[in-house]
């Protein structure tokens, strides 16, 4: 059985549609579609079954599914036991994340690994936690930036380990002059008048920042959304928005905004997450210790999620 076709059906266990598998791996929907046509004609069975919009294993489909994870998971295994012979940190590594914590963390962490293993080079990609995660079941990337505010709850991670880097906690942003700035802390309640800039809707901490709204009575007059924080940054400079933005990513914007703290605080866990067991690789060891130093840390607890 292929290999890749065996992880193109583990992925649509999770992801229960072709589009949303399609999305995670980085082909079409119609090459997902292929991928289990080939891997059901191989095996004489149906391992699928449409249901509305979405795709439920049948239970050869769903027992396939339980041999692939162990199947994959000895591959990489292996792969960790030899590279963890070979000593040898070189080569390149995938790690993904999100823009504040990218920002705020990757760049000191990839200048270290640059001086202490000028072999390792280091390719970024820009993913949410929920995609990084993703990318990390399709083997994608090797590390994954992730965040307990926006991934979801429930999903089988069993394969998946992580270690708490760091809290980080949303802000309210307004311009210099703005009535509130001279408060310690702000209310969501106080924010209730207030024109806001947020990034886009599909950003999880903005799903999660409007939530917060209603559940205090009230929806957010958000007026912009952004694909960046830089037009968040103008636009509440300029006066015409407020914001609500992780701490991580305030850090250097100068006096120009007025960062206040939020009553009561929004918080989230910042980990890095990678696959079970590959924390021995020396590539990833070297990067996970950077990374830790980069974020100053003192808790290096690893935990399953």
């Amino acid at each position: 059985m292929d290999l890749t076709r065996l992880r193109t059906l583990r992925e649509l266990s999770v992801r229960g549609t072709m589009a949303a598998v399609a999305e995670a791996l980085g082909i079409s929907p119609s090459a997902v579609s292929q991928q289990i046509a080939l891997l059901e004609a191989e095996l004489g069975i149906a391992l699928v079954e449409r249901r509305g919009r979405g795709v439920h294993l049948t239970p050869a489909g769903a027992r396939l599914v339980l041999h692939a994870e162990t199947v994959i998971g000895v591959i990489e295994e292996a792969r960790t036991d030899i590279a963890e012979l070979k000593r040898t940190v070189a080569g390149e590594l995938r790690v993904s994340a999100f823009p504040s914590v990218a920002a705020a963390l990757l760049p000191r962490t990839i200048v270290a690994i640059g001086v202490s293993h000028p072999s390792l080079r280091i390719r970024f990609d820009e993913l949410e936690p929920m995609d990084g995660l993703a990318a990390l079941r399709g083997w994608r990337t090797d590390v994954a930036l992730i965040d307990d505010l926006t991934t979801l709850e429930g999903i089988p991670e069993a394969t998946i380990e992580a270690w708490s880097l760091c809290e980080d906690r949303l802000c309210v942003v307004l311009p210099g002059r703005h009535p509130l700035s001279g408060r310690a802390a702000v209310t969501l309640r106080d924010l209730r008048t207030e024109i806001w800039a947020l990034d886009n809707p599909d950003k999880g901490y903005s799903e999660v920042v409007v939530e917060a709204c209603r559940a205090v009575g009230f929806e957010p007059k958000i007026h912009a959304h952004c694909h960046g924080f830089e037009v968040v940054q103008a636009m509440v400079e300029a006066g015409c928005c407020i914001s609500i933005q992780p701490h991580l990513r305030l850090r250097d914007t100068g006096r120009s905004l007025c960062v206040t703290e939020l009553d009561p605080p929004i918080a989230r866990q910042i980990s890095v997450a990678f696959r079970r067991g590959e924390g021995r690789n020396p590539s990833i060891a070297a990067f996970l210790q950077a990374l830790a130093r980069a974020t100053d840390s003192p808790s290096r607890d690893a935990m399953a999620i």
